[in-house]
């Protein structure tokens, strides 16, 4: 991962016109709020559309950015999740549906159970408060720190610890029934 400064060198550079500069900042953050948004909707398609209405919000503001006013992923999480939050709301609640993601290394059970696994995991997030499973996401999938997860949220740090261990006990409460389905031991949950 970038530093801070690293990520507003690579927007500014952009700004000046540097495309590289814009490449190498889209590959760093696209995936990642794909992965973020495909997990808030449920849906790839809206979460690809998404990730690339953030980025270009991105683009179109590199001009203005004062660097040390945030991180440019921070600010870019941010963004992609009041997308996602204004694309909840305007729709009827449902169960997310796991995108394919391949894996040629495993075998078809093994595939089989790791999809399973996934769909689990996913009807789970989407049974909790869209809080909850924005933090767990950001936190635990996305790998964020609590500070840059309480910018992007716009709470205090201690506001994103309750909602991470909130969601985690609720995710170990829905999913504690389906241990041996998904094939682990128990103390692996």
């Amino acid at each position: 991962m970038l530093s801070e400064q690293d990520e507003a060198d690579l927007l500014a550079r952009f700004a000046q016109g540097d495309l590289r500069a814009a490449q190498a900042l889209t590959d760093l953050l696209a995936p990642r709020l794909l992965r973020f948004a495909t997990r808030m909707l449920g849906d790839r398609a809206e979460a690809e559309d998404v990730t690339q209405d953030t980025m270009l919000r991105l683009w179109r503001m590199a001009p203005d950015w004062e660097a040390g006013q945030a991180k440019p992923s921070t600010w870019a999480f941010r963004v992609a999740r009041n997308l996602c939050t204004d694309r909840l709301r305007r729709r009827k609640p449902m169960v997310p549906e796991m995108p394919d993601l391949p894996d040629d290394t495993a075998g078809a059970d093994a595939r089989m159970m790791q999809d399973a696994r996934a769909q689990a995991l996913d009807g789970a997030l989407a049974q909790l408060p869209e809080r909850q499973r924005e933090a767990v996401i950001l936190r635990h999938i996305e790998g964020l720190s609590n500070p840059e997860i309480a910018a992007i949220l716009m709470v205090g740090v201690e506001a994103v610890e309750s909602l991470t261990a909130r969601g985690k006990r609720k995710l170990t409460a829905l999913l504690s029934g389906r241990k041996e389905e998904l094939g682990y031991e128990s103390e692996d949950i």
